[in-house]
């Protein structure tokens, strides 16, 4: 049992081995930090990233969370259908403020709950509504504005790996996003980023697609702090399943680093020049 928080990175060959996130990082920015967790339904980023969260407040990095679905589909019971909204709201705000999320950093999109799909990229709105931001809707409307009001320097999300539909969707227009709020376009959603913030996965419910890069440890004080927040979601029948899955996996939780490879045709010329076997049909 951890009596302190430890973090693990591995980089290429390196184990880094630190009690803070900033001692085992490569591009720490010091006060210029800030982490963004983008979560498709309202307690991703708590199952996901809890323990990482609660670190990072205690390291003096601001902490915001998007919420990107209304949890309209999350009823388990007829009596709640039609308040099932409201109600996952008001779960949401206590679950992360109990975290130590200020409530001013919880951002609720409002996107209809299982049906992102028919909200990818970016349209003029036909009036106003909650996902109308500067005359548009659209997830890379929202998440390009928000990505330039927060100005994230790392950002968490989970995997593409998830078989939630609603998961994947997220992934690919917040990734997208985060290059446009980087450049020029749309200017009305404010000024650009200076540079694109890190990405990291989280694993929710599926596994990474490729093995993670970090190991957060913490003592179990702040695993149950995590466990209580979860159970903020009350509405949710199934909640204590999760609750008790969360328990058996411990006070650990796993990030994997995602990089972007910008495609450079010089990179292959050489794969085509070297061969022990040469035939020239010229």
């Amino acid at each position: 049992m951890a009596d302190k928080a430890e973090f693990v990175r591995l980089v290429g060959t390196e184990r880094r081995v630190g009690p803070t996130l900033e001692s085992v990082s490569r591009h720490w920015q010091g006060k210029e930090e800030c982490a963004l967790f983008v979560s498709p339904h309202d307690d991703d980023a708590v199952l996901g990233g809890g323990l990482l969260m609660r670190l990072l407040e205690e390291e003096n990095v601001p902490v915001y969370i998007i919420i990107t679905t209304d949890g309209r589909m999350g009823y388990c019971s007829k009596e709640e259908q039609d308040e099932i909204v409201e109600i996952r709201k008001k779960e949401t705000f206590d679950c992360y403020q109990a975290l130590g999320v200020p409530k001013e950093n919880i951002i609720w999109l409002g996107f209809p709950d299982c049906n992102l799909n028919a909200h990818k990229g970016r349209k003029k709105a036909e009036g106003e509504g909650p996902t109308t931001i500067g005359g548009y809707t659209g997830l890379q409307n929202s998440f390009t504005y928000w990505l330039r009001k927060i100005n994230p320097t790392q950002c968490f999300l989970p995997t593409d790996n998830d078989l939630h539909p609603d998961h994947r969707v997220v992934y690919e227009e917040f990734m997208i996003s985060m290059f446009h709020a980087a450049g020029d376009i749309w200017p009305e959603l404010g000024p650009a980023l200076p540079k694109v913030p890190y990405v990291h996965e989280m694993a929710v419910y599926c596994d990474f697609p490729e093995p993670p890069t970090l190991r957060i440890t913490t003592p179990e004080s702040i695993l149950e702090e995590k466990l209580a927040g979860i159970g903020k979601f009350v509405s949710q029948k199934q909640i204590a399943s999760l609750i008790e899955n969360v328990r058996k996996g411990g006070a650990q939780e796993y990030i994997r680093a995602v990089g972007f490879d910008l495609y450079v045709p010089s990179n292959y010329y050489h794969r085509f020049e070297h061969r022990e076997r040469i035939v020239d049909v010229n």
